[in-house]
């Protein structure tokens, strides 16, 4: 049996398939509008919601997303007080992302998060030692990420990343990143440069 004749035979099954993950995902949305009726959800066209997906808004926070984003298996959104997320028509986040949200976060069009990939708009403050960490309060920074930024697997990003730009896998993006390069480390920095370079906003 030939390649194609084993595809045409697997045809009906991947339809299948493709309806009862576009069901589920309707359902999804279906629910998550339902249960947030007190803060501001928009879908703006047709987005994936896969398995696993959270949101926590327990103020009048907003989450707003774009036509054609798949936030895939896993993917947790947590907003507190009046906190607005933003995400681009097309971008897509693979399993077991997570943003963590009090001011903003802004993601362009057409940007891809790996695995296990975090968004924090902001950080613990720690610097007294008579106190507890979580007596200290936060440090908040509105956190942008241009459009066709890719940050790779299990990344931690608490400062803005610039268009085009290729986060490395395993990094800690500490500081802004100016766009079209490749960062990598923790703290992320520039190892290369796609021209031309493009300053962060």
């Amino acid at each position: 049996m030939t390649p194609a004749t084993r595809s045409v035979q697997r045809l009906p099954w991947r339809l299948r398939y493709e309806a009862a993950a576009s069901l589920a995902s309707r359902w999804r949305r279906l629910a998550v509008t339902v249960t947030h009726r007190h803060c501001r959800v928009v879908f703006a066209g047709p987005v994936r919601l896969g398995p696993g997906f959270e949101l926590y808004i327990p103020d009048r926070g907003s989450l707003v997303v774009g036509s054609g984003v798949e936030l895939r298996r896993g993917f947790v959104c947590e907003i507190s007080g009046e906190g607005e997320v933003r995400i681009g028509d097309g971008s897509v986040f693979t399993a077991g992302a997570l943003l963590q949200c009090s001011t903003s976060i802004q993601i362009g069009r057409r940007c891809v998060f790996g695995q296990d990939t975090m968004l924090v708009d902001g950080s613990h403050r720690f610097g007294d030692p008579d106190r507890h960490l979580l007596d200290q309060g936060y440090d908040y920074r509105p956190l942008r990420i241009d459009d066709g930024a890719v940050v790779m697997s299990k990344c931690t990003v608490f400062a803005d990343i610039g268009a085009g730009t290729v986060v490395g896998a395993h990094s800690v993006v500490s500081r802004p990143l100016p766009g079209r390069c490749l960062a990598i480390g923790a703290p992320a920095r520039p190892v290369r440069f796609f021209e031309p370079a493009l300053e962060p906003r």
